[in-house]
């Protein structure tokens, strides 16, 4: 790709952007969200037609007009926002466009199910290839769409934010897939903003910023914190350094929670059970444990965000907590920011005054009217308290980078003033620098006497930013740790399938519901 230029409208996105790739490398692709690389990948996967610039495959001036053209000449692209149709199943959803056929017109059924089955068991994929995707969770989507890239048989794949939902282990049998792609001469651009994943896997690295590209070196050439400067423009404090607080008074209780999805039959094992600790002002307590072990249903179920049945008991400053809905939960002070921002926490085509004011509508329009001053001075303040770069109130969030949208997730739900906030991946589709404007935040929110329950699939993150760490295995707690016991060996130990189990958690293990 050489000199590539776009703008959207009168907006510069990239500027002479020139990336070279060659056969059989992993290329990490890096930068700050709004820096241009997935952009810059959409005109590479024909996404993007208008654009200035050309583009050579072996050699050969090329100019794709469609996604379709793109995978002609074995270009494929796995996006960090699922390009999957929801109703169809996995399997129909891995073949989509390229059906193996009978008679050259009917799809052989039999044959395109055995080869999905064959391409997400080699992917570790524990869901059903039959179910609609819609019903699997993030990470078993996740492995879709890699198992939908890998059947195109590609000669170049990109991979954008491939391990942003995915466990340990599930990122491991990735990490394995890549190295057997580049022995069989596959070309990989890989776009994290996981620094050890980088360092691990790629040949070489470009970094943009800006829409311009600053530093293409290989791996042995950078440090971390070049790397991290080049990215930013700046020197980026160590983001992993907040020291353990001093919680205040004990403000929430769970007792033996539970979940039971709708359908089970009875003597079937619960989604999660026997989950009991508590929380106390100014504290932020971590969930860990690998994906699947019910992390996010913790929070759901005190969110009252479930389809199923729950019980156990829940206390908020010694009162019984109605979690029947989210409404009930919001009101007795729980607020929830959940994994998928954008499709569970923001509205994107709206504008960002009118998404800040959605959890506290009563407060911008107590006539049953909205008042356009109160909305917009409530914009006002979580711009400049959270530090959102923004245009303005009128912005439309979805034009806002990653960081920031989180940022009005996070800031919607502080305007309603929760005594509680659930915070499910934070950092997800993040990059470095906002995440450590993000870590800051959190650790702001909680020495201002915010109770924090966090889940996070990056140990580092969790260990950070945790006073305390909650290890889910299968359902079920296994350990919680206090500061002096968190480190990653310990929180592999408890939550790792045959791993230890803390006395106090034996029975609610060891016993099914």
């Amino acid at each position: 790709m050489t000199g590539i230029t776009k703008e959207f409208g009168n907006v510069p996105v990239l500027s002479d952007v020139s990336l070279t790739i060659q056969r059989g490398e992993v290329h990490a692709l890096m930068g700050e969200n709004g820096a241009g690389k997935s952009t810059l990948m959409k005109i590479l996967g024909g996404i993007h037609t208008d654009y200035g610039g050309r583009i050579e495959v072996d050699g050969e001036p090329v100019r794709f007009a469609s996604p379709r053209q793109a995978a002609s000449h074995g270009i494929a692209v796995i996006h960090q926002e699922f390009n999957l149709v929801p109703e169809l199943s996995a399997a129909g959803n891995i073949f989509l466009g390229h059906e193996p056929r009978r008679f050259g017109c009917l799809i052989d059924q039999t044959r395109l199910k055995s080869a999905a089955a064959d391409l997400l068991r080699g992917l570790h994929f524990r869901g059903d290839p039959d179910q609609p995707v819609a019903k699997l969770r993030v990470g078993e989507q996740q492995l879709v769409e890699i198992a939908k890239a890998l059947a195109l048989n590609a000669r170049i794949l990109v991979m954008d934010e491939p391990t942003s939902a995915l466990s340990s282990a599930e990122a491991e049998v990735l990490f394995a897939i890549i190295a057997a792609l580049r022995e069989q001469g596959v070309s990989i651009v890989y776009i994290s903003h996981r620094m050890d994943e980088v360092f691990a896997l790629a040949d070489r690295i470009t970094v943009l910023r800006d829409g311009r590209v600053v530093a293409t070196c290989a791996r042995g050439e950078i440090t971390r914190r070049a790397l991290i400067s080049a990215m930013v423009g700046r020197d980026v404090e160590d983001m992993f350094s907040r020291p353990p607080s001093r919680p205040g008074k004990r403000i929430l209780e769970v007792s033996g929670l539970w979940l039971e999805e709708r359908g089970r039959h009875l003597g079937r094992r619960r989604v999660i059970d026997g989950v009991s600790f508590d929380l106390h002002e100014g504290e932020i307590l971590g969930i860990g444990g690998l994906l699947g072990s019910g992390r996010t249903e913790i929070l759901e179920t005190l969110f009252g965000a479930t389809r199923g049945v729950t019980g156990g008991e829940v206390r908020l400053d010694g009162r019984l907590i109605d979690r029947s809905s989210p409404a009930t939960a919001k009101a007795a002070g729980f607020a929830m920011v959940s994994e998928d921002r954008k499709l569970l926490g923001l509205v994107l085509d709206a504008r960002l005054d009118a998404n800040l004011s959605l959890p506290v509508m009563r407060m911008v329009a107590p006539a049953g009217w909205i008042d356009r001053g109160r909305e917009t001075r409530l914009a006002l303040e979580t711009i400049g308290a959270l530090g959102i770069r923004a245009t303005g109130p009128a912005q439309s969030v979805g034009t806002l980078s990653g960081g920031n949208q989180q940022k009005v997730v996070i800031g919607k739900w502080l305007a309603a003033r929760p005594r509680v906030l659930l915070l499910d991946e934070p950092t997800r589709g993040v990059d470095v620098g906002a995440k450590a404007e993000i870590y800051r935040l959190i650790a702001d929110l909680a020495g201002q006497g915010l109770a924090i329950i966090m889940v996070s699939s990056e140990l580092p993150e969790l260990m950070a930013l945790s006073d305390r760490i909650l290890v889910m295995r299968e359902g079920r707690p296994t350990a919680l740790l206090n500061h002096a016991e968190i480190s990653a060996e310990t929180i592999m130990e408890y939550g790792a399938p045959g791993g230890a189990v803390q006395e106090r958690f034996r029975t609610a293990l060891e016993v099914p519901a």
